[in-house]
């Protein structure tokens, strides 16, 4: 996932502290004016490595797949975040260029106004790096949350499993998958996203379950649950869309059509096959495919239904000459 291996992101203090103390050792190898050259560049680089670190181990949000991109803004402010960014390298760089400015003051002067340059250095390199401070928590809050994001691969062939509460959407998920998955919450959920995965004639497809986003309507989604359902079509590949003909999910069928309706539209032009679930309870609705997760009927017909359904040819490596 890109964002998993995103590095702790320091405060400014801790950096402060860790340029500055490495620096007093390094000074403490030599003297006179070479100490406080050697200290100057010790914690110029420090410093000057570690922002611009901060900032580089971030993906350009321009360049990263859609899916991710769209999935960030549920939980961060990608404007807020970018700025931070670029506030953090312009730091990394003033610091780095400190070194040059005060190497030459301290290398003409004697050994007492050389430790002078050399603490007005550190002086303003303090300043500079407690300056981003706030930009450092920015950064540092928006790491936690983007690596709480489920496991979920646009690149690899998705199949998304939608529909009203209580029709069976986990049940088929964790039938399909022969695994107890774990139900883990994420911000932009009323209770969570579900993603299993299962093998069909040597490729892996990713069964994705996401309740509080595709089983009621538009009109009752926020602003927050809209942009995770738009990150979400960016990695579909095929909707299993799941009604309840019995109606004793709740909720009425024509209700459940109309949110099928609506959800075709959305994703179009993405396959999204209705299967009626609960059949040996009623059949009475028209539908791509009838089955029965309880009674174990037509499972593996649903899943091989969507695996078709999406035709993926996986890329061949290339073969030099």
């Amino acid at each position: 996932m890109v964002f998993e291996a995103l590095p702790r992101t320091p405060t400014a203090e801790e950096l402060i502290d860790k340029a500055f103390s490495r620096a007093a050792r390094t000074g403490r190898a030599q003297h006179g004016t070479e100490a406080q050259l050697s200290m100057l560049q010790t914690a110029c680089n420090i410093l000057s490595d570690n922002l611009q670190h901060v900032a580089a181990t971030w993906p350009d949000f321009d360049e990263i797949h859609p899916f991710y991109r769209e999935l960030a803004g549920t939980v961060v402010d990608v404007d807020e975040l970018r700025t931070s960014l670029g506030d953090v390298s312009w730091a990394g760089r003033k610091c780095g260029e400190f070194h040059g400015e005060y190497r030459d003051r301290i290398r003409r002067a004697d050994p007492e106004r050389a430790r002078n340059h050399r603490k007005q250095a550190f002086a303003r390199l303090a300043d500079v790096v407690r300056s981003v401070d706030e930009d450092l928590a920015v950064v540092a809050d928006a790491r936690e949350k983007l690596r709480t994001f489920p496991e979920i691969h646009p690149e690899d062939p998705a199949i998304v499993v939608a529909g009203y509460p209580n029709v069976g959407k986990s049940s088929f998920v964790r039938a399909v998958t022969r695994a107890k998955a774990p139900v883990a919450s994420y911000p932009f959920t009323t209770t969570g996203v579900l993603v299993g995965h299962v093998e069909q004639r040597h490729i892996t497809y990713q069964i994705i379950d996401t309740p509080g986003l595709l089983d009621r309507p538009a009109a009752d989604r926020n602003e927050i649950e809209q942009q995770a359902l738009s990150a979400i079509t960016h990695a579909a590949d095929c909707v299993l869309f799941l009604v309840d003909a019995s109606e004793e999910c709740g909720y009425p069928l024509a209700a459940q059509l109309s949110l099928r309706d609506e959800l075709e539209k959305t994703f179009a032009p993405i396959p999204v096959l209705t299967v009626c679930n609960k059949a040996d309870r009623s059949r009475d609705v028209e539908a791509d495919h009838y089955m029965s997760v309880a009674a174990d009927e037509n499972v593996e017909v649903v899943l091989t239904a969507a695996v078709d359904a999406i035709d993926y040819e996986p890329e061949l490596p290339f073969e030099g000459e």
